[in-house]
């Protein structure tokens, strides 16, 4: 097992029984003191970010990873499957496994999927969607001063707020980040 001076951003090590995601290292030497590896790292089951001080002597578990491009396919309930491109796999996970990522898929849409130890941890789509508006009040011009919104539903069921210009069967852009309408597509 490598040390803890090895550790580098964007592997995924094994701490306290469960996965987490490196994203920062620091390698510090105080005065007079031993040498410290600060990692700041992400729990890929829960999400939660974490500090973490390990000995630079400290022998970490490094957990082998793989990142392969999938296409959703379809959604059945609370399960999701997805079809890798090469290989015509189907692999299924769970609307707990996806989180908020559920709300911005659509048929035949590519998402990189982070497996360990051949089992899929986490899902990243791309910052921006495309998708189309199924249910939306027609807009009322009024005494408006400023930008006035009204509700939409998407294609996912997603609901967000979109300008009164905004018509039922127009593509819109979404952001992923936060669900917010980015524009027309």
């Amino acid at each position: 097992m490598p040390a803890a001076n090895d550790i580098r951003k964007g592997q995924v090590i094994k701490h306290n029984g469960e996965p987490h995601l490196v994203m920062e290292t620091q390698h510090r030497t105080p005065g007079n003191l031993r040498a410290f590896v600060q990692v700041k790292m992400r729990n890929l089951r829960y999400g939660k970010a974490l500090d973490q001080r390990f000995a630079s002597t400290d022998t970490i578990e490094v957990l082998p990873t793989d990142r392969r491009t999938l296409e959703f396919s379809y959604a059945d309930r609370d399960s999701y499957a997805f079809i890798d491109p090469n290989t015509f796999d189907q692999i299924e996970m769970t609307a707990e496994t996806l989180g908020d990522v559920k709300n911005y898929l659509t048929a035949g849409g590519k998402v990189d999927v982070l497996f360990v130890d051949d089992k899929p941890l986490t899902v990243e789509i791309p910052s921006a969607v495309n998708l189309k508006v199924i249910e939306s009040a027609d807009g009322i011009r009024g005494d408006t001063t400023s930008n006035v919104q009204k509700p939409a539903k998407l294609e996912t069921g997603l609901m967000i707020q979109v300008p009164l210009f905004v018509k039922e069967g127009e593509i819109v852009r979404v952001s992923t980040a936060d669900g917010s309408y980015l524009g027309r597509a």
